[in-house]
C-alpha cells in the first residue's frame, strides 16, 4: 500500500504477518481482505480511510498491507 499515491482507491488483498500484534490490530480496525481503502496522505506517514475510519500507520506497516488498486 505504501507505493500508492494520495487519492488512490484500492481494495485490501491481504495483510502479511510482520511480527508482534500488528496484523491483529489492523484486523480489529477493519483492515481485512476485501475492505475498500482510500489513501489520504503519503508523507511523512501513510494515512488512509478504511470503511469510514481514518487510520495512520508507519511506512513499514503500510508495506505489509497488500492491495489491488480499484479499476477506474
Amino acid at each position: 500500500m505504501s507505493s500508492l499515491a494520495a487519492g488512490t482507491h484500492a481494495t485490501v488483498h491481504r495483510v502479511q504477518p510482520h511480527g508482534g500484534d500488528r496484523v491483529d490490530r489492523l484486523v480489529a480496525l477493519g483492515v481485512t481482505a476485501g475492505a475498500p481503502i482510500t489513501v489520504l496522505q503519503t508523507f511523512p506517514g501513510i494515512v488512509f480511510l478504511c470503511d469510514q475510519t481514518e487510520l495512520a500507520v508507519e511506512r513499514a506497516v503500510a508495506d505489509t498491507i497488500l492491495v489491488k488498486p480499484a479499476e477506474e
